[in-house]
């Protein structure tokens, strides 16, 4: 790729970054162009060109996105507080976009989330952030470091991942009852599977929560498991879930070939450190654990 080709490529990059941190401020393409330092004329259409979808459709999209995350996942958000945290003047301008884009109304989604309709509003945000928002690793990246055993009380999704979103409902309302926040209890994923290989009524992927003694039988099919001590991989991904699977690959398909290291009988995991919608998708952290045989 020439100079000139990356400069572009970068000036581009810079309006997604640019959008993740201010979804709740102007973001006209009178001041995307800006960002970009591109003629505001033909911002527009070098955007549609390069990303493959309308700038306005993108913005969109996020908001519409983050909107669907706070109703679904943070009851204490009243809706006109998410409307205006998303860009809207009003709750009446958000719930007709809102009903515009979904066909039902805020309150109606947050009484009972339509799970495929929300999955299918990822579908084109993750296309476009795998194409454009990789990141390059180096192995120096990866460190080895002695992981704790540890005892979580998990809930086990089964099935495909478009259903993930009702999983994280139920297992947030578990937290909530039993006041385990994320601030208090570390949250992990035990990752079974390969979602991009995996048929999607054989996907396995345990949400967990950090707990101090054993969770007793529940109505919310909460158990008992243990991350056992040992020697892990482990790499620090800043940004998307979209990009999560790149950071894998790079562990499994560069980092392990040249490590001489042996892999352990015992599931990927990660530990969620920052979250979106609480920050900025951006912003969000995953560390990364590959366990090893040490």
């Amino acid at each position: 790729m020439s100079e000139r080709a990356v400069s572009y490529q970068a000036r581009m990059l810079k309006v997604l970054q640019y959008i993740d941190a201010h979804l709740d401020e102007d973001l006209s393409i009178d001041r995307l162009s800006e960002v970009a330092a591109f003629s505001r004329f033909h911002f527009h259409r070098q955007f549609s060109e390069f990303f493959g979808l309308a700038v306005i459709r993108y913005v969109q999209l996020l908001r519409l996105r983050k909107a669907m995350h706070e109703l679904a996942f943070r009851n204490h958000k009243q809706v006109i507080s998410i409307a205006l945290d998303n860009g809207y003047d009003s709750s009446e301008a958000f719930s007709r976009a809102f009903k515009k884009s979904l066909g039902l109304s805020p309150a109606q989604f947050r009484k009972q989330p339509q799970w495929d309709v929300w999955h299918n509003t990822q579908l084109a945000i993750h296309h476009l952030r795998e194409q454009h928002m990789s990141t390059t690793y180096q192995l120096s990246d990866v460190r080895i470091t002695q992981f704790p055993e540890t005892r979580i009380a998990v809930l086990e999704h089964r099935g495909a991942p478009g259903l993930l979103g009702k999983s994280i409902q139920q297992f947030i309302a578990w937290r909530k009852l039993n006041r385990l926040p994320p601030a208090v209890s570390a949250t992990f994923n035990l990752v079974y599977d390969d979602i991009e290989t995996t048929a999607p009524d054989e996907y396995r992927f345990d949400l967990c929560a950090a707990v101090s003694a054993a969770v007793a039988a529940n109505e919310y099919g909460i158990v008992n498991k243990v991350i056992p001590a040992g020697a892990c991989a482990v790499i620090r991904h800043t940004g998307s879930d979209a990009l999560l699977g790149q950071t894998v690959r790079f562990l499994y398909n560069e980092w392990l070939p040249q490590s001489a290291e042996s892999l352990r009988d015992f599931p990927l995991f990660f530990q969620r450190i920052s979250f979106f919608p609480d920050v900025p998708e951006h912003l969000m952290v995953t560390d990364i654990f590959l366990p090893l045989q040490k």
